[in-house]
């Protein structure tokens, strides 16, 4: 990115504050996330139609977006994503404080309330405050920030976790992510100029691959989520360290490759790069299946991270072909499209994992060349000089 670039942005009270929430919610769903898969085998003694039965209620809130555009009603959306965030800390904090199936799935809904509802604020706010030269940046600039905090959070997990146990370190992640909140909550980074937004469900039949493209990338990403880490965890016998160590590589290779992505939109437009995300996810998804190896595992792991990123192009693609005071109410739906297949698919794919492991990503492998079908449609735009020489 260029210096005009980053100076236009870091201007507007928007971007500071969006960047202050990734990290919060990073911080907190990176520490959850981290700790999850050993915490729920290890400590608990779950297998994997229960891990799949809690991932998929994670989903719930997911699917359940919608409902921010009728709390928009009451409350401005800056408000709504710190209040969001501030809830997926305290489902953080108290998730070590009841280690049971039970526990770990009600703790982990309120995570998820937060976290997902915070989702659905952040990508619209992204969108509405930075137009179609600048959004390619910023949510490839958020996406890094939030890398940055991943490394850190994996850093102090892989110490701690030596002389501490997983209470604590929910407990330190949640009231971390807490304290950042109550800072947030007092900005005020409202441009009281930006086109009002709608306040109720949009549908709209000229958004129908908006739609698709959001059904099939949720639906992948449960695999990359769920699957790709019970994987390593269960199969190949990752420990904790060995899946902090992991996380971290996987974020560094992120703050550097995120601005890629968005040089990558800008230049080449959103079906190109959608195209080139498919194919290579598909064939990653095949090698999960029939390479037997505990390194390539961990790297094929590396690869997905990669590519989960390239998913912005769903969003400013969008962008470019929507009404601007359609982006709030059609995020929120384009949101919980997404969670769709999230809300039974995890729950669906263990049961298979106990019939036959292979099955969850030879069912991704499908859903990829649906995907690269799909994106075919995507409108090509024709790049400007200005997008041509625009250096990342």
């Amino acid at each position: 990115m260029n210096k005009q670039l980053l100076r236009e942005l870091k201007a507007k009270p928007m971007y500071s504050f969006l960047v202050l929430l990734c990290v919060a919610s990073a911080l907190g769903f990176q520490g959850w996330r981290t700790l999850f898969n050993n915490f729920a085998v290890n400590e608990v003694g779950l297998d994997g139609l229960q891990i799949g039965s809690i991932q998929s209620f994670r989903e719930v809130p997911g699917f359940l977006a919608l409902t921010a555009i009728f709390v928009l009603l009451f409350i401005r959306e800056d408000r709504f994503a710190s209040i969001s965030t501030f809830v997926m800390g305290v489902g953080v904090m108290l998730t070590g404080l009841f280690p049971s199936f039970e526990g770990m799935m009600a703790t982990t809904f309120i995570m998820s309330v937060g976290f997902h509802y915070f989702e659905t604020a952040n990508q619209s706010l992204s969108l509405q405050y930075f137009d179609k030269q600048q959004s390619p940046f910023v949510l490839a600039n958020l996406k890094s920030v939030m890398a940055i905090t991943n490394i850190s959070v994996g850093a102090v997990i892989y110490f701690l976790s030596k002389y501490t146990n997983f209470e604590s370190l929910y407990l330190l992640i949640g009231g971390a992510v807490l304290i950042l909140v109550t800072w947030a909550f007092f900005k005020d980074p409202v441009d009281k100029t930006m086109i009002p937004q709608h306040k109720k469900m949009i549908l709209k039949k000229r958004y129908w691959l908006f739609y698709v493209l959001n059904l099939l990338s949720g639906a992948r990403r449960q695999v990359f989520v769920v699957f790709a880490v019970l994987l390593l965890v269960e199969k190949y016998e990752y420990s904790l360290q060995e899946i902090s160590i992991l996380f971290v590589v996987n974020n560094i290779i992120s703050i550097f490759f995120n601005p890629v992505i968005a040089k990558m939109i800008n230049r080449f437009g959103e079906r190109k790069t959608l195209s080139f995300e498919y194919i290579s996810l598909s064939i990653i998804f095949l090698a999960y299946a029939f390479i037997e190896n505990r390194w390539v595992a961990g790297g094929l792991y590396i690869l997905d991270h990669v590519f989960f990123n390239f998913s912005i192009a769903i969003k400013t693609y969008f962008q470019k072909n929507a009404d601007p005071k359609d982006i709030a109410p059609s995020m929120a739906v384009g949101f919980t499209i997404n969670h769709i297949a999230a809300v039974f698919l995890p729950v669906l794919g263990g049961y298979m994992w106990l019939q036959d492991w292979r099955i969850p990503f030879l069912g991704a492998f499908g859903l990829c060349l649906i995907s690269l079908f799909f994106s075919q449609f995507v409108k090509e735009k024709t790049p400007s000089p200005t997008q041509k020489l625009e250096k990342a």
